[in-house]
């Protein structure tokens, strides 16, 4: 158990750095926003783009990887959304309710703790289930979201939204530009290959940064212990049920390898991300249930993150 929380203590503590520059006021109230625009736009689509473009077909394509990853992910994600979605409770609102407890944090934590914890060779199986919750999982919110605010008969006009906002997130298309690179067999120029790398270099830590500063930030809620139950409900869902129902389809139903069980398990076991309480501010929905969901499941990844790695490695 120490050592596992040696391996994993560089993660939590520039997590915790980022709480504590924001807490005395070293980084004043735009940091969080300003920071993650770097992270989401610059930094974490460098670094997708730098592993598929150096990634052979073999180590992107792994269905078993994809299914376990998936699967586990989106059916965490309707087990969510049909315990919250009772009236007078609206579908928008349920819609997050699933990201609550199936939006794993791979993004801002994957990539740093499996590089620390698998090695290099866990990159890509990261950067899979990355896309998976970026573009999979987060695009079925966003539809049930727009299906619980546009009006009927205007079924065209959602599917244009919700495809452009597809098209235009930076982290699905700095992945299919990198593909392009091993189908076309170009060659990356040098002094552009070092570039991208040293912007990819700084995801990891901007991202870890970056979560400290939001989780520092102080949110009212008109309804705290409403909001702590329901956070509770997806901690549980999201720290101990998401793991092991990981565990049971990689070992169970698809037969995965060790190392890629290794690393099913743990992305599955990273606590709620960010991405969540964005879309809950953008849409004008409950961000304090999501807010207090990622404070509450974001602590307690110290230790149930640490539990997983002790038994791993």
């Amino acid at each position: 158990m120490l050592s596992a929380l040696v391996v994993v203590f560089p993660v939590f503590a520039l997590i915790f750095t980022g709480w504590l520059v924001r807490r005395i006021g070293v980084l004043g109230p735009q940091s969080t926003s300003e920071l993650n625009r770097f992270v989401v736009y610059l930094a974490l689509p460098a670094l997708l783009f730098d592993v598929i473009a150096h990634a052979g077909w073999a180590d992107i394509w792994k269905p078993g990887f994809i299914a376990v990853f998936g699967l586990s992910s989106l059916l965490i994600y309707a087990l969510a959304f049909v315990l919250r979605y009772r009236k007078p409770r609206h579908l928008a609102d349920a819609a997050i309710d699933g990201l609550n407890a199936g939006y794993a944090n791979t993004g801002f934590m994957g990539f740093p703790l499996l590089l620390i914890v698998l090695g290099q060779e866990a990159m890509a199986p990261t950067t899979i289930a990355c896309i998976i919750t970026v573009c999979v999982v987060f695009a079925v919110a966003i539809v049930l979201i727009e299906i619980g605010l546009q009006p009927e008969g205007r079924v065209h006009l959602l599917a244009l939204k919700v495809g452009n906002s597809l098209l235009r997130n930076p982290l699905l298309v700095a992945p299919a530009l990198g593909a392009l690179i091993p189908i076309s067999g170009v060659t990356i120029p040098g002094p552009i290959d070092n570039f991208i790398k040293l912007l990819a270099a700084t995801a990891a830590p901007c991202a870890l940064v970056t979560l400290g500063l939001f989780l520092a930030e102080k949110r009212e809620s008109e309804s705290a212990a409403a909001d702590t139950r329901a956070a509770t409900l997806f901690v549980t869902l999201k720290l101990l049920l998401h793991p092991a129902l990981a565990w049971v389809l990689a070992t169970q139903v698809f037969n995965l390898s060790p190392f890629l069980t290794q690393a099913a398990v743990l992305l599955s076991a990273l606590p709620t991300g960010t991405g969540p309480f964005m879309l809950a501010e953008l849409y004008k929905r409950e961000a304090g249930i999501t807010s207090t969901t990622i404070l509450i499941s974001t602590t307690l990844s110290i230790i149930t993150v640490s539990i997983y790695v002790a038994i791993a490695i």
